[in-house]
């Protein structure tokens, strides 16, 4: 990839700038790169005929109206290794009114970020205004997913920045040019900006450079932009995973320190990045590296130490096995869904907690049930696991037991349980990992594809309508009150 010239009337600057050498501020970064190597349209891949036509009517209408406008962010850089980008992310000079004035199917939304999300269909173009210089740097806005719309309206108590005591940016709608936008973005290879005024990338910091040689690293100082927003360390293993980047020594080496900062992000913020990191097809690898950066224990603190603490490694091995089974439905377009997740990743502490009830004389499925109840509670300190979650877990796993339950119409009744299927799936998966029997996987899975004599036959039930198969016939239990008990009058 050739790096042409800068702009008219500016100086062309190396490829390469120095990024992440130390505590510079940010005024001392902006003055040793005042322009951008301008990587013209002949000198890299990225074609119109690869973007989303909804963004290109974005970028046109706000050039056509006097604007800038540039594709920003992952798009650019997935574009320029060969991926095809899920979200477009546009950038430009227009303020989020003018950008709702110029598109009637927009909306504001944002109170940290204040921003402009222009709907085509399912569709959404998020529009982001250049943000301005001052220290300390701030974060930008995930440029990997749409921004969450449950905040449409923006605090209006005059504060346009806002940081907490530990440094953490809590708001950002400060104004300004390209040139001081740039300082904001996270790492070097989502800080490429794509002009259509003349189809070329604009480069202030390297980027290019390190798409190349597949790096990840930080823009700044990585410790303060860290503690600015911790959550750039999970965006960063995300992309290690996804991408098959690597992490920069620089953006690693302030992990050990700054993990425990994780602990103090809210828990519905760490909820939208465990779905990013687990559900989008590289679970398994994002396991891996959260684990190897030790940032794990700050997500799921009960599964961390019950994996130090395990010996036979069955917990390790059931969440391996759930995560690339996750993988290849993501790959197969099937759906997925966080609660079976959330089931592989915290089975191991609500084994452990079952085990407790069980040995104190409660029945397997409310030990279970209750056991779930405890670890979501502790689980929900840190990642927020919403009840449309976790009550289908807790059923899910409450109905574990039954499958060691074989004879009788009984057994017959639970194939046709609401949660049977999902239970089952579990089943399987414990069976693949060595923590359940594969003689029960394989029953069941046998049991579904006979006909119903034949099910009948299997599990030894009488087949007279009405039989029982466990023993004699029950007596049927008189109601209350006797046979002549009239209903209590309807009241007026």
């Amino acid at each position: 990839m050739h790096l042409a010239g800068g702009r008219k009337g500016a100086g062309i600057i190396s490829a390469h700038h120095s990024t992440s050498s130390g505590p510079d501020s940010l005024d001392q970064l902006i003055d040793r790169a005042k322009a951008p190597v301008i990587v013209a349209r002949a000198d890299h891949p990225i074609s119109r005929s690869e973007i989303s036509g909804n963004a290109l009517k974005v970028l046109y209408r706000l050039k056509d109206a006097g604007y800038q406008a540039f594709l920003v962010g992952g798009c650019v850089r997935d574009l320029l290794i060969g991926m095809h980008p899920k979200d477009f992310d546009v950038a430009t000079n227009a303020s989020p009114e003018e950008v709702r004035r110029l598109f009637r199917n927009s909306r504001l939304i944002g109170r940290r970020f204040r921003l402009a999300h222009v709907r085509f269909g399912q569709q959404i173009i998020e529009v982001a205004t250049f943000r301005a210089a001052g220290a300390p740097m701030a974060p930008e806005p995930d440029l990997d997913g749409v921004t969450d719309e449950s905040a449409e309206e923006a605090d209006d108590d005059g504060l346009d920045r806002v940081h907490d005591d530990r440094g953490r940016l809590l708001r950002d709608n400060v104004y300004g040019t390209i040139d001081q936008d740039v300082w904001r973005r996270d790492f070097t290879c989502n800080a490429l900006y794509y002009n259509i005024e003349d189809f070329s990338i604009w480069d202030y910091v390297g980027g290019t450079d390190d798409v190349r040689a597949r790096t990840l690293r930080l823009i700044g100082d990585p410790e303060t932009r860290y503690r600015e927003d911790p959550v750039r360390m999970l965006r960063a293993v995300r992309f290690e995973a996804k991408l098959g980047f690597s992490l920069h020594e620089s953006t690693r080496a302030p992990f050990e320190t700054l993990a425990g900062l994780l602990e103090h992000i809210p828990p519905a913020r760490l909820l939208d990045e465990f779905l990013k990191l687990f559900l989008a097809g590289f679970g398994e690898r994002a396991f891996d590296l959260l684990q190897r950066h030790g940032l794990f224990k700050h997500l799921f603190p009960a599964t961390a130490a019950n994996l130090a603490t395990e010996t036979d490694g069955l917990a390790q091995r059931l969440i391996h096995a759930g995560l690339a089974n996750t993988d290849r439905r993501v790959a197969e377009d099937r759906p997925v869904t966080p609660m079976f997740l959330f089931a592989v990743l915290l089975f191991g502490p609500v084994s452990a907690a079952a085990q407790r009830r069980f040995e104190s004389g409660m029945h397997p499925g409310a030990a279970i049930a209750d056991a779930v109840d405890e670890v979501v509670a502790v689980q929900n300190r840190r990642i927020g696991i919403p009840k449309r979650f976790s009550i289908p877990m807790r059923e899910l796993l409450a109905l574990q037991p039954r499958f060691h339950r074989r004879e009788g119409r009984r057994a017959l009744a639970f194939l046709s349980h609401p949660r049977f299927r999902a239970a089952y799936d579990f089943l399987l998966l414990r069976a693949e990992a060595g923590v359940e029997d594969p003689e029960i996987a394989r029953w069941w899975t046998e049991i579904q594809e006979l006909p119903q004599d034949a099910q009948l036959q299997r599990i030894g039930a009488d087949s007279a309508e009405g039989g029982q198969a466990d023993g004699p016939p029950r007596r049927r239990r008189r109601r209350r009150g006797g046979r002549g008990r009239k209903a209590p009058a309807a009241e007026t």
